[in-house]
Order: C-alpha cells, then sequence, then structure tokens
C-alpha cells in the first residue's frame, strides 16, 4: 500500500500545494480521500481520470471536496467518454451537495457521471477494507481507515480532539492527522481542528507507528507544527508535502 500525497494545504489551497486530497494505491486500484480545491489538476500527474477506482470524502467542506465539481466535467467531456461511473463515498446528502455546488438539478445531478454511496461503519472497496468513525466538526465529518493486508493507515479528515478518533486509529501504520491550529493559542476554536500536540497525543494513545502531520494552513510552517507535534508523540514524525510519496 502506498500514499501520494496530492494536496495538503490546511483549510484553503496554499501558493505550493492544493487543498486536502490523498491517493492511496494497492493492486493497481486507486483510491482518493478527499478531493479539495485545486486537487484535481494536481491528481492528474499522478492517475488519469479514468483510472480513478474510487474516492471518498471525509466530509463536505469545499477544502475537502469541491475538485468534485471538475471531476464531474472531466468524467462528461473529457477524451475516452462516457467512462464507467467512478464511485464517490461520503457523508449523507453528498450527491445533492455536489449537485448544488455546480447548480445542476438535484435529480440526475452528477449521478450519471458518479455513483454515490453513504459512508458506512465499514466496506470493501477495491482491494481495501475501510472503516469510518463520525468525528467532532461543526459538518458531518469522518475519519477513515483503510486496511490492505496487514497495513493500515487512519486519515484524520477534520476534526476536534475525541476518543473516536483514536479507537479507529488503534495500531494503525500510519497515521495522517490535520494539525491545522496551533498549540496554546486561547483563540482557538473548540470542536473545529487539532494542533499540534493533540495529534501527537491521540497518535501516542493509540499506539500508531507513524505520524505524518498534514493540513497545515499556509499561514502556519509544516516544520514547526511538526516539531511541536514530537512533544507529545515519541514515535517517527513526517511532514506531507505535495507529490511526497509513503510506502507503508
Amino acid at each position: 500500500m502506498k500514499l501520494t500525497v496530492i494536496g495538503c494545504s490546511g483549510s484553503v489551497p496554499g501558493p505550493d500545494s492544493a487543498a486536502s486530497s490523498y491517493l492511496i494505491t494497492a493492486e493497481g486500484f486507486h483510491l482518493i480521500l478527499d478531493l479539495g480545491s485545486g486537487a484535481l489538476g494536481s491528481l492528474q500527474r499522478h492517475v488519469a481520470v479514468p483510472e480513478i477506482g474510487a474516492i471518498g470524502l471525509s466530509h463536505l467542506h469545499p477544502d475537502h471536496c469541491m475538485d468534485l465539481c471538475g471531476l464531474y466535467v472531466a468524467a462528461k467531456y473529457g477524451p475516452g467518454t462516457p467512462i464507467p461511473r467512478i464511485p464517490v463515498y461520503g457523508p449523507p446528502g453528498t450527491s445533492g451537495r455536489m449537485a448544488s455546488a455546480y447548480d445542476l438539478p438535484i435529480d440526475p445531478g452528477m449521478e450519471e457521471e458518479i455513483e454515490f454511496h453513504t459512508w458506512q461503519a465499514v466496506q470493501r472497496i477495491g482491494p481495501f477494507t475501510v472503516r469510518t468513525a463520525r468525528m467532532v466538526h461543526p459538518v458531518p465529518a469522518y475519519a477513515i481507515r483503510v486496511e490492505h493486508g496487514n497495513k493500515s493507515l487512519v486519515y484524520t479528515g477534520d476534526t476536534g480532539p475525541n476518543e473516536a478518533l483514536i479507537e479507529l486509529a488503534r495500531g494503525a501504520d500510519v497515521l495522517l492527522s490535520e494539525a491545522a491550529l496551533q498549540d496554546n493559542d486561547p483563540h482557538n476554536p473548540t470542536d473545529l481542528h487539532l494542533t499540534p500536540a493533540d495529534a501527537g497525543e491521540h497518535a501516542k494513545k493509540a499506539g500508531v507507528k507513524r505520524l505524518i502531520i498534514t493540513h497545515v494552513p499556509p499561514w502556519y510552517s509544516r516544520e514547526t507544527q511538526a516539531e511541536a507535534a514530537a512533544r507529545t508523540y515519541p514515535g517517527p514524525i513526517e511532514i506531507a508535502t505535495p507529490h511526497a510519496v509513503f510506502d507503508l
């Protein structure tokens, strides 16, 4: 199983990175977690649209899902179309939300190009077993655990601190964790994002083997956020950067 970072900028696209998007590959199958603002262009450096096996959306904020609008256009009008419908998994109401984002009628919306599914606790997607848990965020949001063989990766999506994330990440090889806030900032909103200390603490409590820090807004330093996470997590810490590849 291989992780390729497509976009890792938190909350908005940054000057060197698209917003959230991550490519998970095994047995020739390509699963994309989130497709945020600007990610579709970067994705095509690695995978052509017809090669996409499935997409999982952690939640429906634009920095995690909005390039699904571009994907719809590519799937509808691109070379070689029509192509088989692309499976997209997401929170309840994803189909209608994306139809509204592109100003389409709700019926059929994007359903002729995209096959929408609502997240379940466990589902099989290609060669992967994918588990989800509801997180703490202003909209319905999910952390996602992807398992293949004896390897596992957990992606936090966006969330405030919570025990469900620790349970989902228990024993994972990699925790791909957002760290959008700064430690000890009295203005940090509650139930919205993790600080580096939160990310490290969740990784430590879950007993994960590696922590990868991501979703850092462009107004903060990725390196500084990763260094801060080391105060609460004693294991290996790496930084998500555009087009970085991690083997599990």
